[in-house]
């Protein structure tokens, strides 16, 4: 099997660590195969539509971020530097809604992490700086992106911080929990 798959706190939350071929010249690995990825997860037709790609500087936190009229589903990855990607469950029905999960990836550690459509997702850069790279299954509306507060205290979610972090205008005006569009 090309991946090692474990769930999560929130079992739909998966961590892929890939198969990963090295030596003294370098390294090699498939950071993504279709039906490998179905065959690992069991999740069956996963359709990625949309690449992301960002980078950013040390105490930089991003997000949490999602889409209420057309949720995305996340396979994240950092190839560059080490983040803590965190998701937040945001579905009403489910029997872990408003808990999170946290994952250091890294560009050394190869991990990647399957967020499922319905979740807030953010991440806080750890190190100088980070580039992580993402697919999402469904394409960006600006219209229906929506921002929940990182530090909201009902949530509870325990960032490795080390200072105040670096944060873009419209999530420091982000919505707590309660105040949250939330999924069915």
């Amino acid at each position: 099997m090309p991946y090692t798959v474990t769930p999560t706190a929130i079992p739909e939350v998966l961590v892929l660590e890939p198969k990963v071929f090295g030596d003294a010249r370098g390294f090699f690995f498939e950071s993504f195969n279709q039906r490998d990825f179905e065959q690992a997860t069991g999740l069956q037709g996963v359709q990625f539509v949309q690449d992301n790609h960002s980078k950013s500087a040390r105490g930089v936190l991003r997000g949490l971020h999602y889409q209420i009229q057309h949720p995305q589903g996340k396979l994240v990855r950092v190839v560059q530097g080490e983040v803590f990607d965190v998701a937040v469950d945001l579905r009403q029905s489910s029997p872990t809604f408003g808990q999170w999960v946290g994952e250091v990836l890294s560009a050394s550690n190869h991990k990647q992490m399957w967020i499922p459509p319905g979740f807030a997702h953010g991440f806080l850069t750890l190190s100088e700086s980070a580039e992580f790279l993402y697919k999402t299954t469904d394409y960006w509306y600006s219209e229906h992106e929506r921002s929940l507060l990182w530090s909201d205290s009902q949530l509870d979610i325990h960032w490795p911080l080390q200072g105040e972090p670096l944060l873009a205008a419209k999530d420091v005006a982000a919505l707590t929990f309660r105040q949250a569009e939330l999924f069915p």
